[in-house]
């Protein structure tokens, strides 16, 4: 045993706690040996039962904190979170449901929530958010992540379109929700996280405190609904994902289990932002379905000398992380950093390019597996350890799913034809597919072609059945791991008064893969204007009216954008012209 000194969030207070001693064993030098299966064709085995009633607290989190008692898991963490200040905090599974517990009572309590009511859920990487996503499913709450760059505009839209009763923030961002929540009537709660007091807040740390641990986890069906993620289209407002406990909360098991290839004794840092699914993939639901330590650094923006002195200073067994920071860590010295333990990396969120993958590989010994997926589903296809590496395809398909490349009406293709990547739905659809857009009967229906569901992108299967990305089949950006609606950032630049029009599409980025550009037609007392002024002026009106990172980094001013007949813009016509292709 030994004594970690650590800085508790939840107490505000400098403590000392007795951990048991970590232990960890290397298994072999950079050899990718898978640890739950054996090959790819094994995985195909992979066919859950999914009971009436399943919730992922009780029959994972808790199973996993009993077996901690009886000494039948491996010693470590389940939570282990520090930050630039050096500032830590470790969280056994026993810890972890003792203080999920309090919150529960707090929010069924003092919030008066009842199953199914909706918690809006604002707070950057901090162990606050891991509780919220626990209790959240103690009292069979509706959680809806929201990403910290959200402005009033954005909070707006998604408390009156949710009809959240509950929102929980920090002092950052309390200000923002203070200006829109008188026009949310179904809003009753406010949960303020931070040291000190705000007028019309409840804090979040005095009622945890005061708060019982006492608390039975409410039952809930596995068809029932746990989160709702907002994901964005070409047009029109984000669409609400609703997934049920059983989607992400088993089907999540196979992210785990065979792509991230977790087990109790590993350590996964994933560093995706807590307002994407990509964080109840790989920073809730995959690693503790294994048992795995979910380690989170907390910085205030990615910095590479950071992420990699992370890599080298603490006992990081798995790393998943966007091909945007691959890019950006290839171009450091990796020669000056060692990682001991380092022996599984992935990447999802877009296609990653072939020769950062092979950069990476030279400096440190490791392959990166790519995984492919969306807010709709868990993991679609993956290269899987022990399976060949195929530069630019992203791997094969997930057991979880019958993936195949269709044309519009549906009929599957042959081998080698491009067409739309989708997911068979008949006779039997996945347990682990998103149930529904929330109260969008339309948008959930355009989904659905045939027997399949599309995911609208466009690749091919070739003939050992590796699938290969060939781009969008809508107008979606996705930008250093954000997905981004044209929709939102025309809407965002035709209230500027320098704007007549805009068309927003991708444009090639060698380190975010892709960016934002808008193609703008000024209005005529603009046109004489100095246009690089005015690129900053519409940047950084952008910026103030919608999140940040969906602000336009390339502006062209045009007298005028490609329209079909019907006068409806061809952004197709403007981003083949980006992207070079004929």
């Amino acid at each position: 045993m030994h004594r970690i000194r650590y800085r508790n969030i939840l107490l505000r207070c400098t403590i000392i706690r007795t951990f048991p001693t970590f232990k960890y064993h290397i298994r072999g030098h950079r050899v990718s040996i898978p640890q739950n299966f054996t090959d790819y064709e094994s995985i195909k085995q992979y066919n859950p039962q999914i009971p009436e009633n399943f919730n992922f607290a009780k029959d994972v989190l808790d199973v996993w904190a009993e077996q901690e008692k009886r000494g039948q898991r491996a010693d470590g963490p389940a939570l282990w979170w520090v930050n630039d200040r050096k500032e830590e905090v470790r969280w056994s599974f026993d810890e972890l449901g003792f203080h999920s517990r309090r919150l529960a009572n707090v929010l069924s309590g003092v919030c008066s929530l009842n199953q199914q009511d909706r918690v809006f859920l604002v707070l950057p990487k901090v162990p606050e958010w891991w509780l919220v996503n626990v209790a959240c499913l103690r009292t069979g709450t509706v959680l809806l992540p929201g990403t910290y760059q959200l402005t009033a505009r954005d909070i707006l839209h998604r408390l009156q379109t949710s009809r959240a009763r509950c929102v929980i923030t920090d002092e950052s961002l309390a200000p923002v929700l203070d200006s829109v929540a008188s026009q949310c009537s179904s809003l009753q709660h406010k949960l303020l996280v931070s040291p000190t007091k705000r007028d019309g807040w409840m804090n979040f740390g005095d009622l945890l405190r005061n708060a019982s641990s006492d608390h039975e986890c409410v039952n809930t069906r596995s068809d029932d609904p746990m989160t709702i993620f907002f994901t964005s289209g070409t047009t029109g407002s984000p669409k609400m994902t609703q997934h049920s406990h059983s989607s992400y909360g088993i089907g999540l098991t196979v992210n785990g289990r065979y792509w991230l290839d977790l087990t109790e004794r590993d350590v996964l840092w994933n560093t995706s932002d807590t307002g994407w699914a990509k964080s109840a993939w790989s920073s809730v639901f995959a690693p503790w379905t294994q048992g795995a330590c979910v380690f989170i650094h907390h910085m205030p923006r990615f910095n590479s000398h950071t992420v990699l002195e992370t890599l080298s200073n603490y006992p990081i067994t798995t790393f998943c992380t966007a091909p945007t920071a691959y890019r950006m860590l290839v171009q450091e010295d990796l020669s000056k950093y060692h990682f001991n333990t380092l022996q599984h990396c992935l990447s999802a969120g877009e296609p990653i390019n072939p020769d950062v993958m092979r950069k990476w590989k030279d400096a440190t010994g490791l392959d990166i597996y790519e995984g492919y997926g969306q807010t709709e589903t868990v993991l679609i296809a993956g290269t899987f350890k022990g399976m060949k590496i195929n530069a630019g395809s992203f791997g094969k398909a997930s057991p979880a799913y019958d993936v195949q490349v269709v044309d519009e009406a549906g009929n599957v293709l042959p081998r080698g034809v491009e067409g739309n990547i989708g997911i068979r739905v008949k006779p039997h659809k996945p347990f682990c597919l998103f149930t529904e857009y929330t109260d969008d009967l339309v948008r959930t229906a355009e989904c659905y072609v045939g027997d399949f569901y599309l995911t609208g992108d466009r690749g091919r299967m070739d003939q050992d059945g590796y699938l290969w990305f060939e781009g969008r089949a809508d107008d979606v950006i996705l930008s250093a791991g954000y997905r981004i609606g044209p929709f939102e950032v025309e809407n965002a630049l035709i209230e500027h008064q320098a704007v007549a029009e805009s068309a927003v599409v991708s444009s090639p980025d060698p380190i975010r893969g892709e960016v934002v550009k808008a193609f703008v037609v000024l209005t005529p007392e603009y046109k004489s204007q100095d246009q690089d002024q005015l690129v900053k002026k519409l940047q950084t009106h952008v910026k103030e009216v919608t999140a940040p990172y969906k602000y336009p980094r390339k502006i062209e001013f045009v007298e005028q954008l490609p329209k079909t007949i019907s006068g409806k813009i061809r952004r197709v016509e403007l981003r083949n012209k980006e992207w070079g292709r004929s």
